[in-house]
């Protein structure tokens, strides 16, 4: 739906699966699962007839197994040429990688993994409680790289959440508006760095990847960003809001002008966003599954390097690995770095 000129809100549409977005993104995934207790393989305590078992979408019952067998999510796969950026808001993700990394990471904590030139992994959610179900909600959005990088040495880095800043803005009635930055800048508050190859790495390029809870009634101007970005909200939990007088319901997207700052004004139930916004990176885009290039020959020589190589291998037992029941968050890197989030 096209708004009229003078509005900063330039498109509202129905939100999808996957979620569309801009250049410099090529999409964004929500998973929103509400898992039972789990079983002694940290799968899902419950019978798994009527599921299409390896390619399970469906959302039966709540959830879904995705290309998991015994634990719900994605057993190895490869990617060239973007990144992976993966906001875990609920439950865990046990990451295995082609380089031997691993992690286990959740609860508010965002993995950024630069795929550059060539990398398989596996990202399982582990269902760890037995007695009490085990909800998992989280973004995976893809953001592309330019080509001088897209061939660049696979990179991945942790952001925990007690490191993601968070600002937290009060209206004239006290109403509290919290916003999360994975990347960006509000303010005076920056986010952390973005990996070095990334587009994200330079400020110049307006990159910004934030979630905005707003309290009942509450009122927030997003400020003014770079002219030329693109900016997209996702309206996914709530009633509605108003952005610059256009009323919007829930699970919608809200395409904006980027240069225009946007009074949000909530409605009657707790509202949660996640803003994209960024330069775009202007280039052609071949895609073909787990691979983003420039041309349809770079695709193939992909298919081709990942037949001939796997990308590093796969140094793991199984191609769905998960960790004990019993491990905390931690991510192991491949020069066997260790690090666990302080609290």
């Amino acid at each position: 739906m096209k708004m009229n000129t003078k509005s900063a809100v330039k498109t509202i549409s129905p939100l999808g699966f996957p979620w569309k977005t801009a250049d410099p993104f090529l999409f964004t995934v929500h998973h929103d699962d509400t898992y039972p207790a789990g079983n002694k393989a940290l799968g899902p305590d419950a019978p798994l007839e009527g599921r299409s078992i390896g390619n399970d979408f469906e959302g039966k019952d709540g959830w879904r197994m995705y290309h998991g067998e015994v634990v719900p999510g994605f057993p190895q796969h490869p990617h060239r040429g973007f990144e992976t950026v993966t906001w875990v808001r609920q439950g865990l993700i046990d990451h295995s990688d082609s380089l031997g990394a691993t992690a286990r990471f959740g609860n508010g904590d965002v993995q950024w993994l630069t795929a550059g030139k060539g990398i398989s992994h596996s990202e399982m959610f582990p269902l760890i409680h037995s007695d009490k179900p085990n909800p998992a909600e989280l973004f995976q959005i893809w953001l592309n790289l330019p080509k001088k990088s897209k061939l660049a040495d696979p990179y991945f880095s942790m952001q925990w959440d007690h490191q993601i800043p968070k600002v937290v803005s009060r209206d004239n009635h006290g109403r509290e508006t919290v916003v999360a930055l994975a990347a960006g800048q509000l303010g005076e508050v920056k986010a952390l760095p973005a990996p070095p190859d990334s587009w994200g790495a330079d400020p110049a390029h307006d990159l910004a990847i934030w979630t905005i809870k707003m309290a009942p009634q509450a009122q927030w101007t997003l400020p003014k960003a770079k002219k030329g970005s693109n900016r997209n909200l996702y309206f996914f939990k709530g009633d509605s809001l108003q952005l610059d007088g256009e009323t919007v319901k829930a699970k919608h997207a809200i395409e904006l002008q980027a240069d225009a700052e946007v009074v949000l004004v909530n409605g009657d139930s707790e509202a949660e966003l996640l803003l994209l916004q960024g330069q775009p990176i202007a280039e052609p885009v071949a895609q073909y599954g787990p691979f983003v290039m420039n041309t349809q020959r770079e695709i193939e020589e992909a298919f081709a390097d990942y037949r001939k190589t796997l990308f590093g291998g796969w140094p793991w037992k199984q191609d769905d690995p998960v960790h004990p029941r019993s491990e905390t968050r931690f991510a192991k890197h491949a020069d066997g770095r260790v690090e666990r989030p302080k609290v």
